[in-house]
């Protein structure tokens, strides 16, 4: 069954070909417009090519001279279809014929049979070298107009970004200022600094400080993902342990694990591990690693922890769960920040999509990396870890080009 590429931006016309074709017993393959057609052109290599010369994207002239330079078609008839246009350029840009529309319905399939079984149409002699010309000439002056309209939109995508950053930046410090004030006054009230509380109101507060640790996170978050953004995150170095560290970090999400009904496997060296870096930050780095397996591990399920030296001397911390893992054209779009394999307003998680950005930024300014493998197939104090593994390494110094030591 002979395969017909028709490119044509009207929906009408293009029902009524295919109807007309497919009666004839031929397979249509459609495309709206001249880049769609250029695609599926190369890649499924049609019997014959129907194209509309006044098109979107690329007209059919530029589809035309473009399929000509594309060896593997180079037997494929090209057949210009259009109400307007110039049957002898048609031919000198590379058609092998011109139907002008409205196109005759009852000869239509036998006009195609045709030019299937070897028709050809050639141009007038002497008349290619001057069209060509001229149509080169309107090539490039729709070309110059593409890139016009491409800077243009380059540059406001440019600001768009600017008033991006701006705008994180501005209102990750709005909602920090108030932040202070409402932990001091939530803690003294827990303390029952300010009087005695009876055990109703102590069960309110608990979960007024639960809601304002949480919002807390998403704001720290945030002015991290500003700073990752405007090259500005900053370390402060000070001599730490590595293992301490993570098991500072276990401590921090263990509630966390406890609600998910996750089990939680460790195998940690016996330590101490030296390092000299900033402790702070990558204690976060570490819980936000934790806190993402957790969130994505079913309850029932397993989540493993395993610290180590590597031969070339920097520390790994694996972090691998049995949740569902992760597609392999996601693994790298997962540590953009904003970025999230669910992103609808309904999904099933939590959270904003910068934790992992922040993470990988902080390894890469701890002189390491953060590397994800999915499926994985880990197996921490006997527990078999199958859905994915991501793995944390910094380095025992931090190396010479970090960012200098400032105010975070």
């Amino acid at each position: 069954m002979p395969r017909i590429l028709h490119i044509e931006d009207d929906p009408a016309n293009r029902l009524l070909v295919r109807k007309l074709l497919q009666n004839a017993g031929h397979e249509v393959v459609e495309a709206s417009d001249g880049l769609e057609g250029v695609r599926l052109a190369c890649a499924d290599h049609p019997d014959l090519v129907l194209v509309d010369l006044n098109i979107p994207g690329l007209d059919g002239f530029e589809v035309t001279l473009r399929l000509r330079g594309e060896a593997s078609l180079a037997g494929v008839p090209i057949v210009a279809i259009t109400a307007e246009g110039d049957r002898e350029t048609s031919l000198a840009v590379g058609c092998d014929g011109f139907l002008q529309k409205p196109i005759d319905a009852r000869s239509f399939h036998l006009v195609i049979d045709r030019y299937l079984k070897g028709a050809r149409e050639t141009a007038a002699p002497g008349a290619n070298s001057a069209r060509l010309r001229l149509q080169s000439q309107r090539i490039v002056g729709h070309l110059e107009e593409k890139v016009a309209e491409l800077l243009k939109a380059n540059e406001q995508l440019r600001d768009l970004d600017a008033a991006r950053v701006a705008f994180y930046r501005n209102i990750s410090h709005e909602l920090a200022t108030p932040m202070t004030p409402i932990v001091g006054y939530v803690k003294l009230l827990k303390d029952e600094e300010l009087g005695p509380l009876n055990k109703p109101q102590q069960k309110a507060l608990r979960a007024v400080d639960e809601c304002v640790r949480r919002l807390r996170g998403l704001i720290d978050n945030l002015l991290d993902v500003t700073g990752l953004e405007t090259g500005r995150m900053r370390f402060l170095h000070v001599d730490y342990d590595f293992l301490d560290t993570t098991r500072r970090a276990l401590a921090q999400v263990a509630d966390r694990f406890a609600e998910q009904q996750v089990q939680l496997a460790e195998e940690l060296p016996r330590g101490p591990l030296p390092a000299w870096g900033d402790a702070g930050r990558l204690q976060r780095a570490m819980a936000l690693l934790l806190e993402n397996a957790a969130k994505f591990t079913p309850p029932g399920g397993a989540v493993g922890v395993r610290v180590s030296r590597l031969p070339s001397g920097q520390y790994e911390l694996c972090v691998a769960d049995t949740g569902p893992g992760i597609s392999a054209d996601r693994t790298e779009r997962i540590f953009e920040p904003f970025y999230q394999v669910d992103g609808s307003v309904t999904r099933m998680h939590g959270g904003v999509g910068v934790g992992l950005a922040i993470t990988r930024r902080t390894a890469r300014g701890l002189g390491g990396d953060v590397r994800v493998v999915s499926p994985c197939a880990e197996v921490i104090e006997s527990v078999d870890l199958g859905g994915s593994a991501f793995y944390l390494t910094v380095a025992p110094r931090a190396p010479a080009d970090v960012p200098p030591v400032g105010p975070r």
